[in-house]
């Protein structure tokens, strides 16, 4: 088959793949993470390093944190609180919307 060809049907089967995948709208995340920004910043830059950065990380990451925080297999009597009610579709959209954020870098000054 000409490479060309190849090359094309690669492209639209991983462009495929990650709308697949993906599963989150970050529109209807960024909605829904207006609770999050207390503790992990409206964009999920948490400048506090106790919360973890949430911005950049991977959304299939992000979903099975949230599922772990709900099924009690990661502890966290504070997550677990607001995770009870989300439903597969809130995490999804909530990780679309996390991943889609330029992550910053933080660099503990103090030793």
């Amino acid at each position: 088959m000409n490479p060309i060809v190849n090359a094309y049907i690669a492209a639209i089967l991983l462009f495929v793949s990650h709308i697949a995948v993906a599963g989150g709208e970050p529109e209807a995340g960024q909605a829904k993470a207006q609770v999050c920004a207390s503790c992990h910043a409206a964009d999920g830059n948490s400048t506090a390093p106790e919360f973890p950065k949430l911005a950049g990380q991977h959304a299939d990451y992000i979903v099975r944190a949230l599922l772990d925080y709900q099924s009690g297999a990661r502890a966290n009597a504070i997550m677990k609180g607001f995770v009870a009610n989300l439903s597969r579709q809130d995490m999804e959209d909530l990780a679309a919307y996390f991943a889609s954020q330029q992550g910053t870098l933080f660099t503990p000054t103090d030793y």
